[in-house]
């Protein structure tokens, strides 16, 4: 008895994971993004008593009616402030929201959501296996990136080089392996593992360590408010492509397209450029330089050229042909029956629908249109091989008044 609720308490723990996990990104992206622009844009200070207290640079804003004075120490305070904010738990709440999500979606549904036997033919507890070293794996090869080249001479464009041929080889290796929309969530959540060991690992350590320094009376090492620092950079410049990656899967015309793996790689890249357009542009606010626009423009180029590349080609003359004769409700039954009805009948309501018969076919008729000819993500994973002619057919029928047919 029990066991006939399991998948409706699995929808409930998908919106409530879901729920938390996209409140919880807001306020981390919100903070990396804030505190990257403060950084950015603060100011020597003028008043002899700031500089004398060790006070690198501060900021004057103006928010919710009141005005705010934000400062910064060079290294530390001389004196440990009795209430001091730490920013951790959204990164960590971000993490452990994501993958439960990913637990509960994918994990206990690795058959269906993590393999693709056309891509690659293996079972679920491989799929499982390698899809949490792909997480592992990924924090540890940024890692070692970071932490050969990062002090070196250009240590920056070294690391960013480096991680960008290691996010490209990634991308391909998932599309490889994971069904379309399981590598790019996977390409997204091993990103999103390398921004929250980021802090758990080496940024909440280091200040750890800096306070306790501090409170010791002792002299305080900079390397780790540089290193902290450093995270934190790579992590902003992180979270449009993530972003990216856990939006795009839902679309399968993207997950599904030939050579996804650039499509990928692209969209995370168009992301990349125009987050470095604005963090950019703070530093050229301070400092009157123009601010450089063109980044953005680069990432807005690359999102139209990935338009016209994935469009659809135009009609042929037959399919034109066809258009104008609407299909009868009897071929696109047949098309739902063989295709879709596996999934969705009297016994098995995935989603809670069903459509065994024509009632409830034309009851649903715009969630079919939507998920089978708009979206793209049905049926799932296409593991039942619903063809373009087939897909055509629904399109038709339903553009032409499916209640009427």
């Amino acid at each position: 008895m029990m066991t006939a609720y399991l998948p409706y308490a699995l929808d409930w723990a998908n919106l409530l994971l879901r729920w938390a996990h996209v409140v919880s990104a807001i306020a981390w992206i919100g903070a990396s993004f804030y505190f990257v622009f403060l950084d950015n844009s603060l100011i020597s200070p003028s008043d002899p008593e700031l500089v004398k207290k060790g006070v690198d640079g501060e900021l004057w804003a103006v928010h919710g009616g009141g005005f705010y004075n934000p400062q910064k120490y060079l290294v530390a305070p001389k004196q440990m402030p009795e209430n001091l904010h730490w920013f951790y738990w959204e990164a960590y709440s971000t993490w452990l929201t994501g993958f439960a999500l990913f637990t509960v979606l994918y994990l206990f549904n690795a058959g269906t959501f993590l393999v693709d036997k056309s891509i690659h033919d293996w079972s679920a507890s491989a799929a499982i296996g390698a899809a949490l070293g792909f997480l592992v794996s990924g924090w540890a090869v940024y890692d070692v990136i970071c932490r050969s080249f990062g002090q070196r001479k250009n240590g920056d464009l070294i690391v960013g080089a480096g991680l960008f041929v290691f996010v490209v080889f990634a991308t391909w290796l998932a599309c490889q392996l994971f069904a379309g929309r399981a590598a790019f969530l996977l390409v997204g959540a091993m990103l999103a593992t390398a921004m929250s060991a980021n802090v758990w690992v080496w940024i909440i350590p280091g200040q750890r360590k800096v306070v306790a320094q501090l409170k010791a009376a002792q002299p305080v090492n900079p390397l780790y408010g540089w290193r902290a620092r450093q995270r934190s950079v790579h992590n902003t410049y992180f979270t449009l492509p993530v972003l990216m990656a856990m939006l795009s899967n839902h679309y399968g015309w993207l997950y599904s397209a030939k050579g996804n793996w650039l499509v990928l790689v692209l969209l995370m890249l168009a992301g990349a450029l125009i987050r470095h357009s604005f963090v950019a542009r703070h530093k050229a606010g301070v400092k009157g330089r123009r601010a450089p626009w063109e980044y953005a423009g680069y990432g807005t180029v690359l999102l139209v050229g990935l338009a016209i590349w994935l469009a659809p080609p135009p009609p042929s003359a037959a399919a034109l042909a066809a258009a104008e004769k609407p299909p009868g409700f009897a071929e696109v039954n047949s098309v739902i029956t063989q295709r879709c009805v596996m999934c969705h009948n009297a016994q098995l309501q995935n989603k809670g629908i069903a459509l065994h018969t024509p009632e409830l076919l034309r009851q649903n008729a715009q969630a079919v249109y939507q998920q089978v000819v708009i979206l793209r993500l049905m049926p799932f994973n296409n593991a039942s091989r619903i063809t373009e002619d087939e897909r055509a057919v629904i399109k038709r029928w339903f553009e032409a008044g499916a209640l009427l047919n």
